[in-house]
């Protein structure tokens, strides 16, 4: 029974393997899909930004006090969306350039695009 303890021994692994990668698969998915509700909610937000600028200004009034909240929802979604892009770049094993937003390799001391270094070192 010793061959038929080894088949078995190496279908779990085989499972497990194949179970942590569909588990993986999943999560990235997740994360993708995070990231394009926000980028939707960024552009609703910015289109509701210039309809109270025109609206205001259409009225006469100075559009400064819906700018300021607009801009702030606006950040605020930006800040969520890179945090979701960091999270889907690692779970990809991926390493985002902080001044051009070039994925690279995780590992990478510089970036493959603008040169600019990856590591705080």
């Amino acid at each position: 029974m010793g061959v038929l303890d080894d088949v078995i021994v190496n279908a779990k692994s085989a499972a497990n393997v194949v179970g942590k990668r569909a588990a993986q698969l999943v999560d990235i998915s997740k994360l993708r899909i995070s990231a394009a509700d926000l980028n939707n909610e960024i552009s609703k937000q910015l289109e509701s930004l210039g309809r109270a600028v025109y609206d205001a200004r259409k009225a006469g009034n100075d559009p400064a006090e819906a700018v300021a909240g607009h801009v702030k929802a606006v950040d605020d979604l930006k800040e969520q969306l890179e945090s979701v892009n960091a999270q889907l770049a690692s779970a990809r094993e991926k390493t985002i350039c902080r001044s051009c937003g070039q994925e690279n390799p995780q590992g990478s001391v510089y970036c493959c695009k603008c040169g600019q270094k990856l590591t705080d070192d």
